[in-house]
């Protein structure tokens, strides 16, 4: 029986759909049969970013319609083959209810050991539908107090059956360590969930998801699987002399 997992944050801009594309990337690299769902429909990119795009035949909204088996909408990743990702559509000619998306994820619940679906922003229909479909929550946060704020919105709107864990995304640790950028004991303090990863800024993974960050991912899968809470380490390298010289170094670069 599959973990269904959803991957929200509330507001736009946090990251959901690389953090959604990377830990399915790293738990494939574990050999774990990995689903990634696209629930953003009508604003879906996670084909996008997992660059399988031109790969595109049938889509969530075609298995709904019955236009195909579900088996027919994955793309298999080329470089993790226990990874597969099912598109959302750019359109939809009608409504599709929480009830409807559920079906399908039932269906190929002995299929995988992990459903993470790539939830849209915001806390309206789109959202409750891909939250109806999951057991679990990922909460995807930057170290900023609007997005902190947003999450507590959304912390708000998952609480009942849902289990929520906390990933910060984005965070630097030369700011944090110069008391510029929220700590991440400060966002895991202001939210009161739990704590599951840390993930530094890093511009190469906005443009490549399989590029640098993979140790940060790793962590987090660990955790995940695991029930851990291991925190990957932004903030040592920039402490002390060492770090004040790294920090100087980042401004200018």
């Amino acid at each position: 029986m599959a973990r269904k997992i959803v991957v929200t944050g509330g507001k736009g801009g946090v990251g959901k759909t690389t953090v959604c594309a990377n830990l399915g990337i790293a738990l494939a690299h574990r050999s774990h049969r990995v689903l990634l769902m696209d629930l953003d429909i009508g604003l879906n990119n996670l084909d996008v970013v997992m660059h399988v795009e031109d790969k595109v035949v049938f889509d969530l909204v075609d298995v709904i319609e019955n236009r195909c088996r579900p088996s027919q909408a994955f793309i298999q990743d080329i470089a993790e083959p226990t990874l597969y990702i099912m598109p959302s559509s750019h359109l939809a000619k009608r409504q599709i209810t929480a009830d409807q998306i559920k079906k399908v994820v039932s269906r190929l619940d002995d299929n995988f050991e992990f459903i993470l679906i790539d939830c849209p922003a915001g806390i309206d229909n789109g959202f409750r539908r891909a939250v109806a479909c999951a057991d679990e929550a990922i909460l995807v946060v930057t170290p900023h107090l609007s997005s902190v704020r947003d999450a507590d919105k959304t912390v708000a709107e998952l609480i009942g059956n849902t289990t929520v864990s906390v990933v910060i995304n984005r965070v630097r640790g030369d700011l944090v360590a110069s008391g510029e950028m929220l700590s991440a004991f400060e966002v895991f303090s202001l939210l009161g969930q739990t704590a599951l990863g840390v993930l530094p800024e890093n511009d190469d993974v906005n443009c490549n998801i399989r590029k640098d960050n993979s140790a940060a991912f790793d962590v987090l899968a660990n955790n995940l699987i695991n029930g851990k809470c291991e925190l990957f380490d932004c903030v040592s390298p920039y402490k002390g002399i060492l770090g004040k010289l790294r920090r100087k170094l980042k401004r200018n670069a």
